[in-house]
């Protein structure tokens, strides 16, 4: 099965109603049949930025529960390639979870991404090769 990556962005959109990419975000997911990947990172990001409503936190840790998204562990020998991918995009500058995803894109060679961060368009896979951002 094809794997997509799946950032923050769409996740706190898909439990938030008032976020504008909640629509957008809701239909990906109805339509998507690729397994979705991320990493504990997005999902702390995510949890954080719902904190204004413990329902919502309990509802997207029920769906992760149930399998909607695989989790990918990020062990201490990464940190290595995470830290060069930060200090590369500092002018942006890339965070932990978007620096622990394109880390996984190249790991597990997924160039498709579910995500709203516009910093996805100047981020490159081992340095030359582009994401195809799928929500837009």
């Amino acid at each position: 099965m094809k794997k997509i990556l799946i950032d923050s962005g769409p996740l706190i959109a898909l439990f938030d109603r008032n976020d504008k990419y909640h629509p957008a975000s809701v239909q990906f997911i109805k339509t998507n049949h690729c397994e979705l990947i991320t990493t504990m990172a997005s999902i702390t990001e995510t949890l954080h930025m719902l904190d204004f409503n413990r329902h919502a936190q309990i509802d997207f840790l029920s769906w992760i529960e149930s399998g909607a998204v695989s989790v990918e562990t990020i062990t201490p020998n990464d940190f290595t390639r995470i830290k060069a991918l930060i200090l590369k995009y500092s002018d942006l500058p890339m965070d932990f979870a978007d620096a622990c995803l394109v880390f996984l894109g190249e790991k597990l060679k997924i160039d498709h991404v579910a995500t709203i961060d516009r910093d996805f368009d100047v981020y490159r896979l081992n340095g030359k090769q582009t994401f195809t951002i799928l929500i837009k």
